[in-house]
């Protein structure tokens, strides 16, 4: 698999992830080739590049639940942008408390975990992707934790509006040479005048800008030594500081490569005073961080197959070595040691390796997922 930016793509290249327009349309299915109209269209979509397959390489397997996911993220995105853009422009609300509910409508009730796919980023649209992705898993987490549905409703509107401030910088400081600390500068200054817009907006509802401005002092605290311990913190505001870093530290940028969930997940737990324990134990009850079938590269530099999940410690899963079958049991410190996992094997389109055959070899009883076939016509 290999992404391919707007302007190199050629004729007879085929798609290895799904192209929707903004009502959620397919246009384009998997192992699609690409015409010389498809190509256009894709460029008249705004889309900085596609996933395309190798010549031989065959179509990635999706099941409907990351069909679904996938479809629903584009359709959000068009909507998120048209609305902010109005908020901007008018100072008025108009269709956010609908996409929020239509978002805690999807995800903010499920009874099971998901593959939380993100689809890649640039400068352009980072902000409405990631505003949706972190309202999507503050609507989740919220339900895992059984929060209050007026709490899960404004923590979701929160998320999708928290980053306002950071669509009123300057276009001409993206291209100026600064130092962080400068470019901290700005990004604060905006993100000010963002959270007295969103006080306009939400003039009703005050929760939503006290979620928005308590999580960015949250996280604020990382790099400054205030005491943050007495301060009284809304449930929203801690559920947004958890979701709001973990889909930054993962998400998939044009300008660098994300890191991985078990990253991520590390980071937060060495952090309980930013990070509420337990709103991290409700993202990782929500997504799939080492599911049974996930290949892993330990800190030994060996490689393993996740066998079964530890619902205590998610880190310690009990998995097989590739290198001579035997299987680890990551929790049993007292024989393993150190010994711990590293990383996450992911395609390039940043989905989990999963080795479901090995499994049943093993003897390994899991839930397969049901994977939606493709055509083989094109």
């Amino acid at each position: 698999m290999l992404f391919v930016k707007g302007d190199d793509l050629k004729v007879g290249m085929r798609l290895a992830r799904p192209i929707y327009n903004k009502d959620g349309v397919l246009l384009y299915e998997r192992n699609s080739k690409l015409t010389m109209q498809g190509i256009v269209s894709i460029k008249n979509f705004g889309l900085i590049g596609i996933f395309v397959l190798e010549p031989a390489e065959p179509v990635p397997p999706m099941t409907q639940a990351d069909i679904d996911f996938e479809r629903f993220q584009t359709m959000c995105v068009f909507s998120i942008r048209e609305e902010l853009d109005k908020i901007l422009q008018t100072r008025r609300l108009y269709k956010m408390p609908t996409i929020a509910a239509n978002i805690t409508k999807n995800y903010g009730h499920m009874d099971k975990k998901i593959n939380f796919v993100q689809n890649l980023r640039s400068k352009e649209d980072y902000i409405y992707k990631h505003s949706l992705n972190v309202a999507i898993l503050c609507a989740m987490i919220t339900h895992v934790m059984n929060l209050r549905l007026d709490e899960q409703a404004e923590t979701v509107q929160a998320a999708l509006i928290h980053d306002l401030g950071k669509l009123m910088l300057p276009k001409n400081i993206a291209g100026k040479d600064m130092t962080p600390a400068e470019e901290q500068e700005y990004v604060r200054a905006a993100e000010v005048k963002g959270y007295d817009l969103i006080d306009i907006v939400y003039s009703s509802s005050p929760n939503i800008k006290r979620i928005c401005a308590q999580a960015q002092r949250l996280l604020a605290s990382l790099d400054t030594p205030q005491d943050i311990s007495s301060i009284k913190m809304v449930n929203g505001a801690r559920v947004l500081a958890v979701a709001e870093t973990y889909d930054t530290m993962t998400a998939m940028q044009v300008e660098k490569d994300p890191e991985s969930e078990v990253s991520a997940l590390k980071h937060l737990l060495a952090h309980p005073e930013v990070y509420d324990s337990r709103v991290v134990n409700g993202l990782i009850k929500s997504i799939n961080i080492l599911a049974p079938g996930t290949s892993v590269e330990l800190n030994s530099k060996e490689k393993a197959l996740v066998l079964a999940a530890n619902e205590q410690n998610v880190l310690e899963p009990m998995v097989l070595m590739f290198g001579d079958n035997s299987i680890v049991d990551l929790s049993d410190r007292e024989t393993f040691g150190d010994l711990e996992i590293k990383d996450i094997m992911k395609t390039m389109d940043n989905r989990y390796v999963m080795d479901m055959d090995l499994l049943k070899q093993q003897g390994i009883r899991v839930e397969e997922p049901e994977y939606v076939a493709v055509s083989e016509e094109v």
